[in-house]
């Protein structure tokens, strides 16, 4: 009989929380340098540049590898022979150690998790509750593991109920697309077949927690129908062109992860889940000795490369651009961006949005000015601001219009693509999107001197904030004329993929 103390599983939760707030996975960095090498399209490979970089300094800096540090998932084999000392709940125990990890003064992490999700939208404050699965097994030990997963990415999570005769690959590939780039890739992607709708899910989610291994099930060869599916669907994945960001390339995903479960025979239950370039996950064991002690990974894991922004790079002075500025802007163009940008998420544009319906003043002039899609981590130190990495701009699609037409805005900057309704608007005023790489976060916030809160501080992390910027690097997602980079690249990648049979898996 083993006897573990359950401050030892909430001291283990939260050291798990922080070590996988800086710390990527090795086989994840290992995975993003093999593609980053043998990258092709230039803006791929920049993006891909930036990731690592990124992560090499969250390592180093012990700060968030993405401002948007998740919602914990926890999984629990608990044994048979395990006595607990404690008078909490195991889910109590599991949320306790989040809430110290959260708020943790060294590296406070952003609570992003909202109660009453369907009414008052209110955020708990420490990023609780956790969703907490549990398995009772034979054994005197308790296995852990711990990932905090963004919310971009959770959102892109496909289901369908398919008829016993359709095909999974197909399915998967119709899917994929229409994911766009708020998912982050590269990243991995966890297929769950089989069981009911709720098991589906639960697998791929499950499949996520998996070491990248897919050159070693290449070597061997494929050992069940699950594995087949692996190889297939990371070979034609990849050939669709989508690439890092959405930006086209050679690589989507890093690793294709599938688990199975027996099934009704007229049910074939399947299931996508995304992992982003901010894959954050870990693994202990709890035997009764204390709590368990995380080995940090070596940074000669990390490679040691330079970004560099070229000599045809655009510099934009924030504090003097004009809409006529903008018109020979270029889709894929670098833009360093410098001056004073506004920031602005979901809430405060809804907000603003209602106000300009009202007819009310807003607190804020908008005028020939860019707005940031940012909720950053809260500064510790000598910070201006902690990790502020962008968010999915699709999420403001529905406001781009009123925002563009009424407040006198002349610019956006976000991740990953916009939707038809936001191109429209950008096209029909004469806008730019730009694009920030997602997972880079605190290697954008490098380029913030200063941070000031000028609109809406009862929103917290969506408050509206003035960043003082010097040379922030963007790309020219959307121009004037409507040219979306995340239609064409993947487009154009595909098509050379196909013509020059590249090799993309």
């Amino acid at each position: 009989m083993t006897v573990i103390r359950q401050d030892d599983l909430i001291q283990s939760v939260a050291d798990a929380l922080q070590f996988i707030s800086y710390y990527h996975p090795v086989d994840f960095i290992e995975a993003v340098y093999g593609a980053y090498e043998k990258e092709e399209s230039p803006a791929a490979r920049d993006a891909m540049a930036q990731i690592l970089i990124n992560s090499r300094m969250c390592a180093m800096g012990h700060r968030p590898i993405c401002q948007d540090t998740g919602i914990v998932t926890a999984f629990l084999h608990v044994g048979m022979n395990v006595q607990w000392q404690g008078d909490m709940s195991l889910d109590d125990m599991v949320n306790e150690g989040v809430r110290r990890a959260y708020n943790l003064p060294d590296n406070v992490l952003r609570a992003s998790i909202l109660e009453d999700p369907d009414g008052t939208r209110k955020n708990t404050g420490d990023n609780t509750p956790a969703v907490i699965h549990y398995q009772l097994v034979p054994g005197d030990t308790v296995e852990v593991h711990v990932a905090a997963k963004g919310g971009g990415s959770e959102a892109k999570s496909k289901f369908a109920m398919l008829n016993p005769s359709d095909s999974v690959v197909d399915w998967v590939l119709e899917q994929v697309p229409k994911m766009g780039a708020g998912w982050c890739p590269p990243g991995m992607l966890g297929v769950g077949i089989g069981g009911t709708a709720e098991k589906a899910m639960l697998l791929a989610k499950e499949a996520l927690l998996d070491p990248i291994d897919i050159q070693d099930l290449r070597e061997r060869g494929a050992g069940n129908r699950a594995e087949e599916l692996r190889l297939e669907l990371m070979y034609k994945v990849n050939a669709l062109g989508i690439g890092a960001q959405g930006l086209g390339g050679l690589t989507t995903v890093l690793d294709v992860k599938v688990k199975d479960y027996p099934t009704h025979a007229a049910n074939k239950a399947v299931a996508v889940i995304p992992n982003c370039a901010a894959t954050r996950h870990v693994h202990f064991t709890l035997d009764g000795s204390g709590p368990a002690h995380l080995e940090p990974p070596s940074l000669e894991h990390w490679p040691e490369i330079t970004w560099d922004v070229g000599d045809s790079v655009r510099r934009v002075n924030l504090d003097t651009v004009t809409k006529e500025d903008l018109l020979d802007w270029k889709p894929g163009e670098t833009v360093l961006l410098s001056g004073k940008l506004l920031t602005g998420r979901d809430a405060a544009h809804k907000k603003m949005v209602d106000m300009i319906a009202n007819g009310e003043e807003l607190p804020v002039d908008f005028t020939n000015r860019f707005i940031y899609y940012v909720g950053p981590v809260d500064p510790v130190g000598d910070e201006v601001v902690g990790p502020a990495g962008p968010t999915t701009a699709t999420r403001m699609d529905k406001f781009t219009r009123t925002m563009l037409e009424k407040t006198g805005l002349i610019g956006m900057v976000g991740k990953a693509e916009r939707g038809p309704v936001a191109i429209e608007a950008i096209r029909d005023n004469k806008a730019v999107y730009l694009m920030a790489v997602g997972g880079a976060a605190y290697l954008v916030s490098k380029a913030i001197t200063d941070s000031s809160v000028v609109a809406f501080p009862e929103l917290g992390m969506e408050a509206v904030y003035e960043f003082e910027i010097k040379d922030m690097p963007v790309t020219v997602a959307v121009d004037t004329n409507g040219e979306a980079v995340h239609q064409t690249g993947p487009r154009q990648w595909q098509a050379i993929i196909e013509e020059k049979k590249l090799t993309v898996a």
